[in-house]
């Protein structure tokens, strides 16, 4: 106000209108500062600062032309709503000047243009001027009725350039908005705006057509009721594409349908836009016709949809959307029921006609939404005599049949690598969900997935969902919450552009949060959810479970970055992966263990030595096994007999492998969801910096707030779980095995025998024993993980290094006592 020359005038006043619709504090200040700044009555004679204010106000229009309009809607909107009770209306008095100065503008640029020789700067600011003026006609198109005949004659403006275009359809869309208003139009004027619109019609390409389509709409409907004017052009359109057509049943390759193709994409758009706007089978069109022209239009519309050039299949769909508007049953149809699901289900149809079909149940909605608004407004001006609402019910009952029929392939488009075909399938979702058509529950999963998308807009749109169906219905989202999981690992791997590389739970930014943070930050709320929820994560690592090993990853990374704020958070879970690696690992050895012995027992007879090893240890007969059986205090070994010896474990195991390597693949798939589980516990207990004796003495029954402190996240701690991507890597589970590889299996097998024994530190009183237990289950761990687990204790890990190829024998952990 006090500097109306500074250069960042425009972007700041952008920057600070698109915050209308923040919360309430924001709100109001957003409202107050353009109320001084363009909604103030100006004085009459000050000329200068009302030139000053329409430059101002076109140039952020002008800035927007990208975003999108709502902003300016919204904030007219506030204004105007705020002093509708009030005497004086100083907003009202300054939108009346603001529109009568904005015309008296474009007048002038008009002669200032047929002037000079540079046209195209100009228009730029001609446009912006006139989509303001079409912005105000949004709202209060009371003040464009005065202008609405100085506003026809650019609707033949000779189109050349994109502004040119632009000009146009703003026109269109004002008087659209405008003529319905006019009292007592001359007749001159109305037959000048029939005339000009149809020549457009004719003319000019989809963008103009639609427009122009629609103001006549509003023109012929409204006012002047010429339908024969509009049959005629409805006729040649619909003759044109019946004679297409029977051309292209004689002899679909003939040479005359590829030179009428412009013809044709016209015709189907065009008849399309018509019935969008026209009831047709209306007597004041057809007369006293039998025949039904509804029908006919679908059964037109639907043979192009089977054409073998996708540019007629898109028109064709296109149109089908249009007439659609205007008779939603037709969605019901059978062979519309089938060309909707099929092209959206279908995983090699073209991207170009899934977004098509998104397009159409999206401008279906709309259009539904503004109709009931409308008729909601109508019904308070007569609600005083009125009953019963009947009025919005009908219609509303209509859309939430069709958005059931078209539901699940509309969500399953979710699923898809193209992020415009997911792009408009979430619309369609949120349109839906907004207008109350369908129960949210089965959405909920399906958001939840969406939720994970690479394009934070997508993203952010489908929190903001999850977030109102929290509100409105809470417990929802923690129901579903595994099944969105689920889902959302579906939709990584459908977004994965190499599939070489394993998909992976969290983002590839400086934050590496988890994918699914929101979902987690919506349960952890709830410790009774919480809980419950990552008990049903855990539980997939159960070799019961039979998980894929992807998603295994999938949902150890986001266990891994999730925003845990209390201890409580990561001891429960370090708590529970305790309970499934003495459950989970006791099976896997023992599965292991049988077999071998089976297989043994057929291939060959064993020495009366072996067998009597193997009968007593139910094992595979080695000397590890022998040994595991003895007392601890004699397994004492000489430290440089250790490699060797647990070389011969190998080595004897090796001997007993059976022919079949299947429950070898079998062993090393099933381990990973374990190894992952250590790899978790292990990068927790890094993260958090928690002692082994402080998770040792969690209790999950203890009172919350004992564990209520906050965390404090040690920074540059990565979860690399290398082993599992290494398995994943090289596709070990369908890979040819080799003598190294069922080696280090074995080698695996052996090291997960002496976690196993060493699982519970506490099992024995004297101090010294414990350590070693403890010793020998860290060197065990460090082996598992491959010798890239964190230090932690550096005293109980100092010598990992040394082992080199053999690290982490039988003994090893005991023999430094």
């Amino acid at each position: 106000i006090e500097q109306p020359t500074f250069p960042k005038i425009t972007e700041m006043c952008v920057k600070m209108i698109r915050r209308v619709n923040d919360e309430e504090g924001i709100k109001k200040l957003v409202n107050e500062t353009f109320q001084k700044l363009w909604f103030t009555p100006t004085p009459h004679h000050d000329k200068e600062a009302m030139t000053r204010k329409i430059l101002n106000i076109t140039d952020v229009v002008a800035a927007c032309r990208d975003t999108g309009y709502d902003w300016f809607e919204q904030l007219l909107q506030n204004l105007l709503k705020s002093e509708e009770d009030a005497s004086y209306k100083p907003v009202k008095k300054a939108c009346t000047q603001l529109v009568d100065n904005l015309v008296e503008h474009i007048l002038k640029y008009e002669e200032s243009l047929s002037d000079s020789d540079n046209k195209g700067v100009n228009s730029g600011r001609l446009v912006a001027c006139i989509t303001t003026l079409f912005l105000f006609s949004k709202i209060r198109p009371q003040l464009m009725v005065k202008h609405a005949m100085t506003m026809q004659p650019y609707l033949t403006t000779k189109c050349s350039t994109q502004n040119d275009f632009m000009v146009i359809c703003n026109v269109a869309k004002i008087l659209e908005l405008v003529v319905p208003l006019m009292e007592h139009p001359s007749e001159t004027f109305l037959a000048t705006i029939e005339e000009d619109l149809m020549k457009l019609i004719i003319k000019y390409g989809m963008t103009v057509v639609q427009h122009c389509v629609s103001c006549l709409g509003a023109v012929v409907n409204k006012v002047t009721q010429n339908y024969k004017f509009v049959w005629a052009c409805f006729n040649r359109y619909y003759g044109a594409l019946s004679k297409l057509k029977n051309q292209h049943q004689e002899d679909p390759n003939s040479t005359i349908l590829t030179a009428n193709k412009p013809a044709l994409l016209r015709s189907l758009f065009t008849v399309g836009a018509l019935c969008r706007h026209f009831d047709f089978d209306q007597e004041d069109f057809k007369g006293n016709s039998k025949v039904n022209i509804k029908d006919k239009v679908l059964e037109l519309l639907m043979y192009f949809t089977k054409h073998s050039d996708e540019e007629v299949q898109t028109k064709a769909i296109i149109g089908l959307g249009f007439a659609f508007i205007q008779h939603p049953s037709l969605m019901f149809e059978q062979e519309v029921k089938t060309l909707y699901n099929s092209i959206l289900s279908d995983k090699n149809c073209s991207v170009n006609l899934k977004i098509q079909v998104l397009k159409n149940l999206q401008t279906y909605l709309q259009e539904e939404d503004t109709r009931m608004q409308q008729a909601d407004r109508d019904w308070k001006k007569v609600a005083k005599q009125e009953d019963l609402k009947e009025m919005g019910d009908i219609s509303s009952g209509m859309s939430s049949s069709i958005m059931q029929l078209y539901l699940k392939q509309v969500l399953e488009a979710f699923f898809h690598n193209q992020s415009s075909v997911r792009h408009f399938a979430l619309n369609v979702i949120a349109l839906t969900l907004n207008q109350g058509l369908i129960h949210p529950v089965q959405c909920v999963p399906y958001l939840i997935a969406m939720g994970t998308d690479p394009e934070p807009s997508m993203r952010n749109k489908a929190d903001q969902q999850l977030v109102e169906i929290d509100k409105k219905y809470a417990g929802f989202i923690h129901m579903k919450a595994v099944a969105g999981m689920k889902m959302s690992y579906q939709v990584q791997q459908a977004i994965n552009t190499c599939p070489k590389d394993p998909v992976r739970g969290f983002r590839h930014d400086e934050s590496s949060s988890a994918l699914c943070s929101h979902l987690y930050s919506m349960i952890r709320g709830n410790r009774q959810h919480r809980r419950a929820f990552l008990i049903s994560l855990l539980n997939l690592f159960d070799d019961t479970a039979k998980t894929e090993v992807n998603m295994l990853l999938y949902i150890a990374d986001n266990l891994a970055c999730f925003p845990y704020q209390t201890q409580e958070e990561p001891l429960f879970i370090m708590h529970h992966i305790d309970i499934t690696l003495s459950v989970s690992g006791s099976n896997l050895l023992q599965s292991f263990k049988e077999s071998m012995v089976k297989d043994k027992k057929k291939e060959r007879k064993p020495s009366s030595d072996e067998e009597t090893e193997s009968d007593s240890n139910s094992g595979s007969g080695s000397e590890s096994e022998e040994e595991a059986s003895k007392p601890r205090r004699l397994r004492k070994r000489v430290d440089s007999d250790s490699d060797s010896d647990e070389e011969n474990d190998i080595n004897a195991v090796m001997k007993c492998l059976p022919e079949n390597s299947a429950p070898l693949i079998e062993f090393a798939n099933v381990s990973q969801g374990i190894l992952l589980l250590l790899m978790l516990k292990q990068h927790l207990k890094n993260l958090c910096g928690f002692s082994d004796s402080k998770i040792q003495k969690y209790s999950p029954s203890e009172s919350a707030k004992v564990y209520d402190k906050a965390i404090n996240r040690k920074t540059g701690v990565h979860f690399h779980p290398k082993q599992t991507l290494d398995f994943l890597r090289s596709d070990m589970a369908n890979s040819k095995i080799t003598e190294e590889v069922k080696r280090n299996i074995v080698k695996q097998y052996l090291d997960f025998k002496l976690l196993m024994e060493h699982l519970d530190p506490d099992e024995e009183e004297e101090d010294g024993e414990v350590s070693a237990s403890t010793n020998a289950r860290n060197k065990a761990i460090t082996s598992l993980l491959g010798g890239g687990s964190p230090k932690n204790n550096a005293a109980e890990t100092e010598d990992d290094e040394s082992d080199g190829e053999d690290r982490g024998g039988g003994t090893s952990g005991v023999r430094r006592r």
